[in-house]
């Protein structure tokens, strides 16, 4: 049984599917508290919840009509037996992507053979979170995978090119530079891009932030 915040159908804003649509399944409950994090009502622990079974979450995706189902938070892959889920959604036809942040450890979900698409946050110096990052994941990461580099600053920039070259990122995974929503410049990103001549870095945006209201929830 899983702590579920809320579940919708929208389209993917961010990763490797933007634009497509998705199954959202919202879990309950993170280990990190990042400065810029737009969903802290779902961080809780306590936080009022939906109780819902693996078998009605299957359910409820497949009956959505959709094909992907991304499993978000807070931090998805704190749930226990969180595998059943995954397996069972795969086996009803879905591509199963988690939206993590990078803290928890991937090589039980990675080594599954019902295998989900992970889009793995760096955070960087601006989240007040780096220290809490698993740089062993890096080596579980494949090319249909994300490393998402949330930026505010100047210097978030930097560290993120840093963590790039010391993993080989650029030889594994897609990478997505995505702006604090309201602070740093994109256009000085996309400065930034040019100069250190990043060919195999993309530049994205919260799409669903730019549709909706900024603070809509079930989008």
């Amino acid at each position: 049984m899983y702590p579920i915040m809320e579940k919708f159908i929208s389209i993917n804003g961010e990763g490797a599917h933007t634009g497509e649509l998705a199954a959202f399944i919202r879990f309950r409950g993170c280990n990190l508290q990042c400065s810029y994090c737009d969903t802290r009502w779902a961080n809780s622990f306590s936080a009022k919840a939906q109780i819902a079974s693996a078998e009605y979450l299957t359910e409820w995706a497949v009956s959505s009509g959709v094909k992907n189902v991304t499993l978000t938070g807070g931090e998805p892959l704190l749930q226990d037996d969180l595998e059943i889920l995954i397996k069972m959604l795969i086996r009803n036809g879905m591509r199963v992507e988690i939206e993590t942040n990078g803290s928890i450890p991937l090589k039980k979900f990675a080594q599954m053979h019902y295998r989900p698409v992970f889009t793995m946050d760096y955070k960087l110096p601006s989240s007040g979170m780096e220290k809490y990052m698993c740089t062993d994941n890096f080596r579980l990461l494949n090319i249909h995978d994300t490393v998402k580099f949330v930026s505010g600053t100047q210097e978030d920039l930097e560290r993120a090119v840093q963590i790039i070259n010391e993993f080989d990122l650029e030889e594994k995974c897609h990478i997505y530079f995505s702006p604090v929503f309201g602070g740093i410049d994109t256009a000085d990103m996309v400065k930034f891009m040019i100069d250190r001549h990043m060919k195999y870095v993309r530049l994205q945006l919260q799409m669903h932030k730019y549709i909706w209201d900024p603070q809509k929830r079930g989008v």
